[in-house]
């Protein structure tokens, strides 16, 4: 009787489940990869400010400094918070609702100290509230 080897039988093959696995693996890691490199799109221009006519003659100009400290006319607003503002150009405007107002703020002036300002205008009730900027400084024409 001849006893038979089982292993001359089997024929050689790929294992096909590691390989998928490592497959998955890279796919994941280079969608995960390229979605870091993905940049905003999103372009600012910001306002160039154009020579106007003067103010009127009477205004009420606010003034915030780079510490975010309100000036209200001649006045510094000794708090920061919206009502300290609002008593100070209440104070400052009497009842004339009308009455154009200047916000001039330093640029290095936190956003947040703006914002409280203009709000503080607007829950009085003012709409003719300008913003002083710096005029467009023109770039200096290359020398030939």
């Amino acid at each position: 009787m001849r006893i038979r080897d089982q292993r001359a039988y089997d024929e050689p093959g790929i294992d096909l489940v590691p390989l998928i696995d490592v497959i998955l693996v890279l796919i994941i890691f280079f969608v995960i990869t390229t979605t870091f490199d993905v940049r905003s799109t999103l372009q600012l221009q910001l306002p160039v400010a154009s020579p106007q006519a003067p103010p009127p003659a009477r205004t009420l100009n606010i003034i915030v400094n780079a510490d975010g400290r309100y000036f209200v006319g001649e006045r510094e607003v000794l708090r920061t918070d919206i009502e300290a503002v609002k008593q100070a150009i209440v104070e400052a405007a009497g009842d004339d609702r009308e009455l154009p107002v200047m916000l001039r703020a330093d640029a290095r002036t936190p956003y947040q100290a703006v914002v409280t300002a203009q709000d503080a205008l607007a829950q009085l009730g003012f709409r003719r509230i300008a913003i002083a900027t710096a005029p467009d400084t023109p770039a200096p024409e290359p020398q030939s």
